[in-house]
Protein backbone atom coordinates (compact mmCIF):
# COMPACT_ATOMS: atom_id res chain seq x y z
CA UNK A 1 0.00 0.00 0.00
CA UNK A 2 1.31 3.45 -0.84
CA UNK A 3 0.05 6.90 0.06
CA UNK A 4 -0.05 9.81 -2.36
CA UNK A 5 0.31 13.50 -1.43
CA UNK A 6 -3.49 13.86 -1.16
CA UNK A 7 -3.66 11.16 1.56
CA UNK A 8 -5.30 8.79 -0.89
CA UNK A 9 -4.29 5.21 -0.16
CA UNK A 10 -3.65 3.08 -3.21
CA UNK A 11 -4.07 -0.63 -2.59
CA UNK A 12 -3.63 -3.46 -5.05
CA UNK A 13 -6.04 -6.39 -4.83
CA UNK A 14 -5.97 -9.16 -7.41
CA UNK A 15 -3.81 -7.01 -9.66
CA UNK A 16 -6.16 -4.03 -9.64
CA UNK A 17 -5.25 -0.77 -7.92
CA UNK A 18 -7.90 0.90 -5.80
CA UNK A 19 -7.64 4.46 -4.51
CA UNK A 20 -9.18 4.65 -1.07
CA UNK A 21 -9.28 7.67 1.20
CA UNK A 22 -9.20 6.61 4.83
CA UNK A 23 -10.25 9.04 7.55
CA UNK A 24 -7.30 10.63 9.34
CA UNK A 25 -5.90 8.23 11.88
CA UNK A 26 -7.56 5.20 10.23
CA UNK A 27 -4.76 4.43 7.78
CA UNK A 28 -3.49 1.52 9.89
CA UNK A 29 -6.98 0.04 10.05
CA UNK A 30 -7.19 0.20 6.27
CA UNK A 31 -3.77 -1.43 5.96
CA UNK A 32 -4.80 -4.24 8.31
CA UNK A 33 -8.07 -4.71 6.41
CA UNK A 34 -6.17 -4.98 3.12
CA UNK A 35 -3.78 -7.50 4.65
CA UNK A 36 -6.70 -9.51 6.03
CA UNK A 37 -8.47 -9.52 2.66
CA UNK A 38 -5.30 -10.58 0.85
CA UNK A 39 -4.76 -13.41 3.35
CA UNK A 40 -8.37 -14.52 2.89
CA UNK A 41 -7.95 -14.37 -0.89
CA UNK A 42 -4.84 -16.54 -0.60
CA UNK A 43 -6.61 -19.10 1.61
CA UNK A 44 -9.64 -19.17 -0.69
CA UNK A 45 -7.43 -19.55 -3.77
CA UNK A 46 -5.64 -22.52 -2.18
CA UNK A 47 -8.98 -24.20 -1.42
CA UNK A 48 -10.54 -23.37 -4.79
CA UNK A 49 -7.69 -22.99 -7.31
CA UNK A 50 -10.06 -22.70 -10.28
CA UNK A 51 -11.70 -19.52 -8.94
CA UNK A 52 -10.53 -16.23 -10.38
CA UNK A 53 -11.50 -12.58 -10.32
CA UNK A 54 -14.83 -11.54 -8.90
CA UNK A 55 -15.87 -15.05 -7.88
CA UNK A 56 -12.70 -15.45 -5.82
CA UNK A 57 -13.17 -12.02 -4.29
CA UNK A 58 -16.82 -12.65 -3.41
CA UNK A 59 -16.11 -16.03 -1.81
CA UNK A 60 -13.24 -14.56 0.21
CA UNK A 61 -15.47 -11.68 1.34
CA UNK A 62 -18.23 -14.11 2.33
CA UNK A 63 -15.73 -16.14 4.35
CA UNK A 64 -14.63 -12.97 6.16
CA UNK A 65 -18.25 -11.99 6.81
CA UNK A 66 -18.95 -15.48 8.16
CA UNK A 67 -15.99 -15.20 10.53
CA UNK A 68 -17.20 -11.77 11.66
CA UNK A 69 -20.69 -13.11 12.38
CA UNK A 70 -19.22 -15.99 14.42
CA UNK A 71 -17.11 -13.53 16.42
CA UNK A 72 -20.13 -11.30 17.05
CA UNK A 73 -22.15 -14.28 18.28
CA UNK A 74 -19.34 -15.39 20.61
CA UNK A 75 -18.98 -11.84 21.86
CA UNK A 76 -22.72 -11.59 22.57
CA UNK A 77 -22.67 -14.94 24.38
CA UNK A 78 -19.76 -13.74 26.53
CA UNK A 79 -21.59 -10.48 27.29
CA UNK A 80 -24.70 -12.43 28.26
CA UNK A 81 -22.63 -14.65 30.62
CA UNK A 82 -20.98 -11.61 32.19
CA UNK A 83 -24.34 -9.93 32.64
CA UNK A 84 -25.67 -13.03 34.39
CA UNK A 85 -22.63 -13.01 36.69
CA UNK A 86 -23.12 -9.32 37.47
CA UNK A 87 -26.82 -9.87 38.15
CA UNK A 88 -26.03 -12.80 40.47
CA UNK A 89 -23.45 -10.69 42.31
CA UNK A 90 -25.90 -7.80 42.67
CA UNK A 91 -28.52 -10.23 44.03
CA UNK A 92 -26.06 -11.57 46.62
CA UNK A 93 -25.10 -8.05 47.67
CA UNK A 94 -28.75 -6.99 47.88
CA UNK A 95 -29.62 -10.03 50.03
CA UNK A 96 -26.60 -9.41 52.24
CA UNK A 97 -27.51 -5.77 52.74
CA UNK A 98 -31.19 -6.66 53.23
CA UNK A 99 -30.39 -9.18 55.97
CA UNK A 100 -28.46 -6.64 58.04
Amino acid sequence: MKTTAQSINVVSILGTDYSIKAPEGEEQTLLKAVQMLKASLGDTKRKYPALIGDKLLVLAALNLCSQQIELQQKHQEALDRYQEQVNATVDVIARTIGSN
